[in-house]
């Protein structure tokens, strides 16, 4: 099993406008062949000191894969390549962590 973890950071003001891209998208990227999980994550309110919080502009993507090859091919297909089209301006940042099961 594969897992990313993306941190997307937005322009300010504009994390509300990719996460209605990416929920659009949603539907067929849990459509790939080898999708586990993949959703979107925001800072938990409430949670004090306790808490690290990314900041009102960030958001991240929690993804399971099945495999590497899995991942590699939801890089590739013409559905992610739109929805970056469509939110590469509105982007400030984005860091993608790939990691696997430790031993």
């Amino acid at each position: 099993m594969i897992h990313v973890i993306a941190i997307i950071t937005a322009k300010p003001g504009m994390r509300g406008q990719i996460l209605e891209h990416f929920r659009a998208n949603m539907p067929a990227v849990h459509a790939e062949k080898g999708c586990i999980e993949y959703g979107p994550a925001i800072d938990a309110e409430g949670m004090g000191k306790f808490q690290t919080p990314f900041g009102a502009d960030t958001f991240l993507v929690i993804e399971k894969w099945e495999s590497k090859e899995a991942l590699a091919a939801h890089a590739a297909a013409p559905h992610m390549a739109a929805y970056a089209a469509k939110t590469k301006e509105m982007i400030a940042s984005r860091v993608i962590h790939v990691l696997e099961p430790a031993a």
